[in-house]
């Protein structure tokens, strides 16, 4: 299995990313990009160590569990084991991990049938070579947003989404841009696709394939990046671990070649392969397993707070730490039920139980602001208080008085400053800000997480229940 070492090594290649105007030179190092391309090279040193659990023996190989296709009840659980490995080494604040889009690519190759009979044996050798390879691939998946009230084909200019502009024997030429590629930057691979409903005339961009970060003519457009201002590990810690920039794709008449194209001029395809797959639900299984994990990171720090501020003790503050236990708990029983319900599909797939998969992300918009809150409500000023940066607890002018003032019972004042900046950076920094949109907005627009919800409850079941009790009884 690759090495993280490997891992680093194979990003300096022909890769446009583009911050402030500039293409970076070198991503591994860049001060943008070095933290989290640091932190997924660990977490494939992590998968690649035999006493993680995260490994499996497949076809003469070692591979990385979690780029393997489910197919009983013991590799769903196995696959929640190794997920939970990998979110616990980020503490869940690293979105796109490379299990996530994997977990896609996984649920695809199981379910050949569902792509065009010239395209299905492309899906299946890409996954094996995200499995061999140990590859890290990200996606795009929705429309830049020129308007949310047409598609595509309604847009002024020729393939503001990225379309098909040329069609070659050996492959197609894609122009216009996709976005938003979380990790994109530090990645190996882009899936590039459309999740959003398309219209019959939009078949020009009815397209899925996967592209190299390298491939000429793809640029990375980077939102900025806040590791860089960072002014040091103690001041922001997750900040400089975990800031996994997002990018806008742009497509300068990319050749893609025929064997990395899944989904073709096909509107009906598009669906058929994140949903008739169950990509969908495996994906996102694995993201409430790592939104769990990130949940329980955040309980944690309220609970430590609360103690530190010698207030755990006051009902008004145990209710508040219940509401936090309650609202965690939700995640981590959903992601349990999922997999107590979980079945084998048509083609031998285990499918996490959509039912209580959908019914938490429906309320994940609602879930994520509501723990920020409760953890500010409990932090208060706190986090205000704290020294301008590291340098104020070195300097002999300005220790003094914050050994003096700014610690708690029991607890110096650098133990007090660091847990505060810690807590600042989850709820308050620019990390903290792009991490409370991201959650919110994670699953698409609210409406779109309920939809799923509710066409994902069962009910049926619930409207037979009233019917049969309305029918026991007469006037």
């Amino acid at each position: 299995m690759r090495t993280g070492a490997e891992y680093l090594a194979s990003l300096k290649d022909n890769r446009r990313v583009y911050v402030d105007g500039v293409v970076v030179d070198d991503v591994a190092h860049h001060p943008a990009f070095a933290p989290v391309a640091k932190t997924i090279a660990e977490l494939f040193d992590i998968a690649a160590d035999p006493s993680s659990g995260m490994t499996i023996e497949q076809g003469g190989r070692t591979v990385n569990r979690l780029f393997t296709t489910p197919r009983s009840r013991e590799d769903l659980t196995a696959f929640r084991a190794a997920a939970k490995v990998w979110a616990e080494h980020t503490h869940g604040w690293v979105g796109r991990s490379p299990d996530h889009v994997g977990a896609f690519v996984a649920a695809f190759a199981a379910h050949p049938e569902a792509f065009a009979d010239n395209l299905a044996t492309n899906v299946v050798a890409f996954q094996q070579r995200v499995q061999t390879e140990n590859l890290y691939v990200s996606y795009a998946i929705i429309p830049p947003q020129v308007s949310r009230a047409t598609t595509a084909h309604e847009w002024d200019g020729d393939f503001v989404q990225v379309g098909v502009a040329e069609e070659r024997p050996d492959g197609i030429v894609v122009r216009g841009a996709q976005m938003l590629a979380t990790g994109g930057a530090v990645a190996d691979e882009i899936l590039v696709s459309c999740i959003k409903p398309l219209s019959p005339d939009d078949t020009d961009f009815a397209i899925s394939f996967a592209v190299p970060v390298g491939a000429e003519g793809l640029k990375l457009l980077c939102r900025r990046p806040y590791a860089p201002a960072a002014t040091s590990r103690y001041d922001y810690p997750l900040t400089t671990r975990f800031d996994e920039t997002d990018a806008l794709l742009v497509f300068d008449d990319v050749f893609i070649p025929w064997e990395r194209v899944f989904v073709y001029r096909d509107v009906a395809g598009l669906r058929r392969q994140f949903f008739d797959t169950g990509a969908h639900v495996l994906g996102n299984w694995q993201a409430q397993l790592r939104f769990a994990v990130k949940l329980r990171f955040l309980a944690g720090l309220a609970r430590k707070v609360a103690a530190v501020n010698g207030v755990d003790k006051f009902p008004g503050v145990v209710e508040k730490l219940g509401e936090l236990a309650s609202l965690t708990s939700l995640v981590e029983s959903a992601v349990l039920a999922a997999e107590h319900t979980a079945e084998p599909d048509a083609q031998g797939l285990w499918r996490p139980g959509a039912r209580a998969l959908y019914g938490v992300m429906g309320l994940q918009s609602e879930l994520y602001p509501r723990v920020l809150a409760i953890l500010r409500d409990l932090v208060g000023g706190g986090v205000l208080q704290v020294p301008s940066s590291v340098a104020d607890m070195t300097s002999t002018e300005t220790r003094p008085d914050i050994d003096r003032y700014v610690h708690s019972p029991g607890v110096s004042a650098e133990e007090r400053v660091k847990l505060f900046k810690l807590v600042w950076d989850a709820v308050g920094s620019e990390f903290a800000g792009r991490h409370h949109q991201y959650e919110m907005f994670y699953a698409g627009a609210p409406f779109v997480a309920k939809g799923y919800a509710f066409r994902n409850y069962g009910f049926e079941q619930a409207t037979a229940a009233v019917e049969s009790f309305l029918s026991s009884y007469e006037l």
